[in-house]
């Protein structure tokens, strides 16, 4: 009856949504309600508060719905287990710890071993390199989200060390970054000692949570060994050509100090603290990423990566095939404006021209008349950042005065410019086909621009309509001598024909642009590069001293020199004032003393942009190899042994930029010869966040339920509103308060069953009882196995539910679907309960080993009861007998002339006689057929039984 109704409710929410659920979608509610079930059977509770997810494209919002407790339809949970009864948690865990750590139970094993004789003995075994993207320990410590993925990751590691794996899995801190550098101008604090403060914090509730990483690969970003090899690198960048210094238009922000990226700013306001940005040419180090883009897009192929971050990457690279379009200037003989086309077709449709604001032949293209209307409008948008120009839904412009002349027609078109069009972004401007393009049909619309209509759709596609941009392939009509060509051959064509007459030709572009790699801020690694310092003719170096309030002198900053490898790390200089001032050449400027020295008699300045915090993260995962390496960044041997990563595990919200720099730094250094491997991660795995709830929660008086999403309301359902965790909105649960309350192997527990581990879930305390209430009885079954010998043998039924376990439990792992995993093994513990005192040790132990990697205290604790000295760290893992996972008996329906009457239970190659048989033993089979005959038997074994009688 309760899941009676727990479907029709889901029903009414599906039609509350307007949309009908997807065959998926009820495949999984179903899937989900047994799980439900497993779960409220084993711990004595109704269906309260059990979850159902539903995930679309890329682009829509998950929802969830809730179950509430409803006194009418859903009994009261039931209590929690007695106290002498439960699992003592907090004597058991700390202990367990403490092994570990004496024992170095897990220290990385070495690959290889160098024997007497000098030759080399390689481990035989298989390598796992379990990687977590690395947190960056700000101040606020870890919320309950944080540990998902780590667990995550921590599950498959003891899995892979108990089948024999040699396993890597490190952990570290991404520890340069603005929080800290803001939080030491408010307080004066040094940033070094704020993050160290911090990491010792995020150490410890890492630690709490029975992680089982090799702490003696712990590595700090911001440590001074690692800054070096940092350095190392960009000098490596730098030496291939491809760590340059441009004059970059940029997000500058005063009151913080730096520049910011497009994302950070919102309608010409910081998104932290909202101050003023204006957009400014600042001297930028720049990666040239650009180089790499061939490169980047197609080393995706082979990856085992989720789709959505593969595609990411594809379409932030942006490789576009088309033709480039030289178009002169009106009077200007020696000017011309280049642009850049995948429609080449539409060519003969160009009505206007736009250039970006800032594209360098503003000025030389406006005339008088247009001027002060043209620069009013270039300061307007000057304040404004790339992101917010192009998302923008208002189309703005001014026309220039000037005109481009049409390279195959000869006609003169209007120069507009428009903040629509971005400099940084290919060449700048854009040919306008306003009756082929959405956006350029919007504007041309609202300034009363031409339109020509030069592509028709083709014969089966319909009529043109000219009430808006006909954007599909069709046929070039007013074309000249391309009339009649079909879209594809007349790209070609006109391509060709440009390149003819020396007007462009065929080209690839990316929309990847090189990377800014510069901050005008203290807290970050020095770039290692120096200047020449010039001072006014006959002033020599020996009779100044830069460092002088007054001292003329200039900065040769077109003659860069690099730091001798030799002289690294280069350090940041000790300074009490860290706030960032309004010099945009960066807080160092100030440290006088650390940026001018002498060297030979001649003074020199150092760079004083430091490194964004994205660097060091570009390369831990080859630090974590060999931390303690002096002499190099990490070494051949332990490339060849560790790498690539195995599996990557992190959130899905550097789906883009970390993977895509991580992957370019890598490429780089294997063009070098530092690694044998093209790639860094083979497998990455995305976890779903885990949101806070806040805001009103209000029942859908009908349902009984709860729906949750991030909006208000949904067809008056009134809805949980929940977000991301964050202090700003008070939603934070912190670990140390669920840990000291329940357990970490609880919140281990709870967090992998929450549901998949890729879905967005919000956090909910009060459920977390739920998995307690399993890891008590768990531990109750282990105690109850302990005092009983090998006399207690395994029925039949239990061996099968064994077997069955340890075959979904494996399958679950590998697959990483720990919430069904965490099922199978209730079901189990369920039936072990049952048992009373007569539970199998071998049931026992292998359940123990099992849950072992969700809940690892609990596993070495129930190893323990069991008589085993050692640590299961390293057992081997479970094994099934296939055999005895497959069912000698089916149950099937009954049914008389079309209706079920019954169910029976038989042999799976039972023939139709011994079906009719069993059939014939259920009352209300035999009720319905007494007095009739029977006509005609449909027997499907496994399957159906269908009597027809009259």
């Amino acid at each position: 009856m309760k899941f009676l109704l727990a479907t029709i409710m889901i029903a009414q929410l599906a039609s509350a949504f307007r949309a009908p659920a997807t065959t998926s979608t009820r495949r999984f509610i179903q899937s989900q309600n047994k799980r439900a079930a497993t779960f409220g059977v084993l711990n004595g509770e109704s269906l309260t508060q059990q979850k159902y997810y539903h995930h679309g494209s890329l682009r829509q919002q998950p929802f969830l719905i809730t179950r509430r407790h409803m006194s009418e339809t859903v009994e009261e949970a039931a209590p929690a287990p007695a106290a002498s009864t439960g699992y003592p948690f907090a004597s058991i865990e700390p202990k367990w710890q403490a092994y570990w750590k004496e024992n170095d139970t897990f220290k990385t094993p070495e690959r290889r071993t160098t024997n007497e004789d000098g030759t080399v003995t390689k481990s035989k075994n298989k390598k796992k390199y379990v990687l977590d993207m690395f947190p960056y320990p700000s101040g606020a410590g870890l919320h309950v989200g944080h540990p998902e993925g780590y667990t995550a990751s921590d599950v498959m590691s003891r899995y892979w060390r108990m089948t024999s794996h040699d396993v890597l899995h490190p952990i570290g801190w991404d520890s340069f970054g603005l929080p800290a550098e803001q939080f030491a101008i408010q307080t004066g604090t040094h940033p070094e000692v704020e993050t160290k403060k911090n990491i010792a914090n995020f150490k410890r509730q890492l630690q709490m949570l029975g992680f089982s990483y090799d702490w003696e690969k712990e590595v700090a970003t911001t440590d001074v060994e690692y800054v070096k090899w940092t350095q190392w690198i960009f000098l490596q960048l730098y030496k291939k050509g491809l760590a340059c210094q441009s004059e970059v238009s940029v997000n500058w922000c005063p009151a913080l100090g730096t520049v910011l990226s497009n994302e950070e700013v919102i309608n010409g306001l910081s998104e932290r603290g909202d101050h003023p940005v204006t957009r400014l040419p600042l001297r930028q180090w720049v990666l040239k990423i650009t180089e790499y883009a061939d490169r980047l897009e197609q080393g995706l192929e082979g990856l085992d990566w989720p789709s959505g971050t593969m595609t990411a990457q594809e379409q932030w690279i942006g490789k576009s095939v088309g033709t480039e379009i030289d178009f002169n200037v009106d009077g200007l003989d020696d000017k011309k404006v280049t642009v850049f086309t995948t429609r080449a077709d539409t060519l003969f449709g160009v009505t206007y021209v736009t250039l970006a604001p800032e594209h360098p032949l503003v000025s030389s293209v406006t005339t008088s008349d247009q001027k002060e209307e043209v620069d009013a409008y270039v300061t307007a948008t000057s304040s404004r950042s790339d992101l917010d120009r192009t998302s923008s839904k208002e189309k703005t412009g001014v026309f220039t005065g000037g005109y481009a002349i049409h390279p195959l027609t000869n006609e003169k078109v209007p120069i507009w410019i428009g903040d629509y069009v971005l400099g940084s972004y290919g060449t700048g401007a854009v040919m306008a086909v306003p009756a082929h393009d959405e956006r350029d049909y919007e504007f041309a619309s609202k300034f009363g621009l031409e339109v020509k209509w030069v592509v028709e759709p083709t014969k089966k596609d319909g009529e043109l309509s000219t009430e808006e941009a006909f954007t599909k392939a069709g046929v070039n009509v007013n074309s000249g001598e391309f009339d009649g060509m079909k879209t594809q051959k007349a790209k070609k064509a006109i391509t060709a024909k440009l390149a003819e007459i020396s007007s462009g030709g065929p080209k690839i572009t990316y929309k990847l642009r090189d990377w800014v790699f510069s901050r005008q801020r203290y807290w970050g690694e020095p770039i290692p590069i120096y200047f020449p310092i010039d001072f006014p003719e006959g002033v020599e170096d020996s009779d100044v001293d830069p460092k002088v309030d007054g001292c003329e002198h200039t900065i040769r900053f077109d003659k860069p020199i690099p730091v001798d490898e030799a002289d690294l790390p280069l350090t940041l200089p000790e300074m009490e004032d860290f706030s960032p001032g309004d010099d945009p050449a960066g807080c160092l400027a100030r440290a006088k003393d650390w940026r001018y020295f002498q060297k030979d008699g001649k003074w020199f300045s150092r760079e004083t942009n430091t490194m964004p915090q994205w660097a060091g993260s570009c390369w831990y995962y080859f630090r974590f190899l060999d931390p303690k390496n002096g002499e190099s960044a990490f070494s051949p041997e332990l490339d060849e042994d560790w790498m690539p990563v195995d599996l990557y595990v992190g959130g899905a919200e550097h789906a883009v930029l970390h993977l895509l720099y991580a992957r370019f730094w890598h490429q780089v250094l294997y063009d070098l010869g530092y690694t044998k491997h093209p790639e860094p991660f083979q497998k990455l795995v995305h976890q779903g966040m885990i949101l806070g709830s806040d805001g009103e929660k209000v029942r859908n008086c009908q349902s009984g339920y709860h729906l949750e999403y991030h909006s208000s309301c949904i067809n008056n359902c009134l809805v949980d509103s929940s977000y991301q965790m964050s202090k700003s909105r008070g939603n934070v649960v912190n670990p140390d308060d669920v840990v000291e309350v329940h357990g970490a192997d609880a919140l281990r527990l709870y967090e992998m069953f929450m549901g998949p581990l890729e879905a967005v879930k919000p956090w909910q305390t009060s459920q977390v009882s739920g998995v307690v209430r399993f890891q008590n009885k768990l531990f109750n079954v282990v105690k109850e196995a302990a005092k009983n010998d090998a006399s207690v043998e395994m029925d039949e039924e239990t061996t099968k539910i064994l077997h069955k376990t340890m075959k979904k439990v494996t399958e679950d792992i590998e697959n990483m679907s720990f919430n069904t995993a965490i099922s199978a093994m209730m079901v189990l513990t369920n039936h072990l309960t049952s048992l009373k005192d007569q539970v199998p040790r071998e049931a026992a132990e292998k359940l123990t080993l099992m849950v072992s990697p969700f809940a690892p205290h609990l596993g070495e604790e129930c190893w323990s009861l069991l008589g085993h000295d050692d640590t299961l760290a390293y057992h081997p893992w479970v094994e099934h007998d296939e055999a005895l996972c497959v069912d000698n008996t089916v149950k099937m329906g009954v049914q008389v002339n079309g209706k079920t009457r019954g169910e029976i239970e038989i042999p799976k190659d039972a023939d139709q006689e011994g079906a009719m048989g069993e059939a014939m033993k259920v009352q209300s089979v035999s009720n319905q057929l007494d007095g009739k005959d029977v006509k005609k038997i449909i027997y499907v074994p496994g399957r159906i039984l269908n009597i027809v009688a009259k």
